[in-house]
């Protein structure tokens, strides 16, 4: 089928689409290149899709309304992966209005453009960032998510509520995937993996936040693809068991809507990462003790039991094998010999 793609050239939109082409479908790539990081990286990123005849890349802003819908209306996609987005959570410290600007009224665009085009299913990237500051693990779809901690995950609960609206009166499926800490090869610099380890490569220290005693549910990047792809391919419907007394967030009786958690549903302590990173790489890490940043959570734990039941989602990958695997591509990538 034909398959929009947004933020093909980001880490996880892009292997999305690598991967939807690998399985066959047409796949519409929708990237602006903006500079918030290395714009090369994106650039080698796009360069592993354009030998796939199946693929067409379009240099479009999510802002640009008529832009995005002349594409849906020349290409009819069936699906549409929404993951274009402003990223990360210290930056919204200093930006405030780019992240609404992108996240938020971007993600309106899209929602217009598969209302108007009648797009059987509509898959986009929350974050478990929502969560804020309800600290009840596992971090469960069925609970409020109404404390953000960061002007990131506002955007991003607010992306859930406005496609709630839109299923609701329009009928267009959406499902939200709120993302637990996605790791592993092509990832974004100013993520901690990269950052830590092109510091050891370079002999410098790396800061860890909290004095270290961070959690995280650590995710490989191929098992978020794996998850997205069984979702894509089956749209919500309505839940008749849902309650209008009790009401269900992650569900709706009246609308085909649904919010799933996607993580690899283990708490990890930040210092076993470092540990399998410096294995990995065989360097032994300078460690600076910092104090945690404004907006962020001290650990993350995902309750996937949902995924699991309606798509048989499992994730595979250990954080030591996939930080093995991102170290080969940052020694690939990077030309880092130690």
């Amino acid at each position: 089928m034909k398959i929009v793609v947004t933020g093909s050239a980001g880490f996880i939109g892009n292997a999305l689409a690598y991967r939807l082409l690998e399985d066959g479908h047409d796949v519409i790539g929708i990237d602006s290149l903006t500079p918030y990081y290395d714009v090369t990286l994106k650039q080698a990123r796009l360069a592993r899709l354009t030998p796939f005849s199946r693929y067409t890349d379009y240099r479009t802003d999510l802002n640009d309304a008529d832009g995005i819908t002349a594409i849906f209306a020349e290409h009819k996609p069936a699906r549409v992966a929404h993951l274009a987005a402003q990223p990360g959570v210290r930056e919204t410290l200093n930006t405030p209005k780019l992240y609404v600007d992108s996240n938020v009224c971007g993600f309106l665009t899209i929602l217009e453009a598969c209302r108007h085009h009648e797009v059987g299913h509509l898959v986009y990237a929350s974050t478990s960032s929502v969560y804020g500051g309800n600290r009840r693990l596992p971090s469960s779809e069925h609970r409020g998510v109404d404390h953000p901690l960061n002007l990131y995950a506002a955007t991003k609960r607010a992306n859930e509520l406005m496609a709630h609206c839109y299923s609701h009166i329009f009928g267009i499926p959406t499902t939200g995937l709120r993302f637990f800490t996605v790791y592993g090869p092509w990832t974004r610099p100013d993520m901690a993996l990269l950052k830590f380890a092109t510091a050891m490569a370079e002999g410098r220290p790396i800061e860890l936040h909290n004095e270290g005693k961070m959690q995280r549910d650590f995710t490989y990047v191929d098992d978020i693809v794996e998850g997205m792809v069984r979702v894509l391919d089956r749209e919500p419907e309505p839940d008749w068991d849902w309650s209008d007394q009790d009401p269900d967030p992650a569900t709706s009786g009246i609308a085909p809507f649904r919010l799933y958690n996607i993580g690899n549903s283990e708490s990890v302590p930040l210092m076993r990462y470092v540990e399998a990173l410096e294995a990995a790489m065989g360097v032994t890490a300078e460690k600076i003790l910092v104090p945690i940043g404004a907006g962020e959570m001290e650990a993350t734990l995902a309750d996937t039991g949902d995924l699991a039941r309606d798509f048989d989602y499992r994730p595979q990958t250990s954080v030591e094998d996939g930080v093995a695997r991102f170290v080969a591509w940052f020694r690939d990538y990077y030309d880092f010999k130690a």
